[in-house]
């Protein structure tokens, strides 16, 4: 599967665009649109982008969600629940989402139970976020 549309303007959403490199709440430094290497390399302080930039980087980067969501997920799943799960894995990345419950009762086809697992990543660096709260919320609305 691919991430379609609907999936990609969340996604956008979610990330927010942002021109010049920030440290986000995990420290981690970040630019455009949740991208954390550029060609390889880890973002820097002072590195900008435009947003076409920031797009086509979007692009390259959620082609590993997309594969390891793939890769990972056993059981049949719609369009909105594929969507999500690309939009939680470009956030938390691969190994959490392999090592994680929500996968695990995916797999298992309890899908309502799975879906609830959203809600439960809210942490990044033992501090509960406002803003990974808002984004579960949302990512669960698409996965539903």
């Amino acid at each position: 599967m691919q991430i379609s549309y609907n999936g990609l303007q969340l996604l956008k959403e979610l990330e927010g665009f942002r021109k010049d490199a920030y440290l986000d709440t995990g420290g981690v430094w970040t630019i455009g649109y949740g991208t954390t290497r550029v060609d390889g390399k880890p973002v820097e302080a002072g590195l900008t982008c435009s947003e076409p930039q920031a797009q086509e980087w979007l692009s390259q980067d959620i082609s590993w969600a997309q594969t390891a969501v793939n890769k990972l997920v056993k059981v049949p799943l719609k369009q909105g629940m594929f969507d999500a799960l690309v939009s939680f894995v470009y956030n938390v990345g691969e190994d959490q989402f392999r090592r994680s419950t929500l996968l695990r009762l995916l797999n298992l086809k309890q899908y309502v139970e799975a879906g609830k697992q959203f809600l439960l990543w809210k942490y990044d660096n033992g501090k509960v976020i406002q803003g990974l709260i808002n984004r579960r919320h949302k990512e669960l609305a698409m996965y539903n």
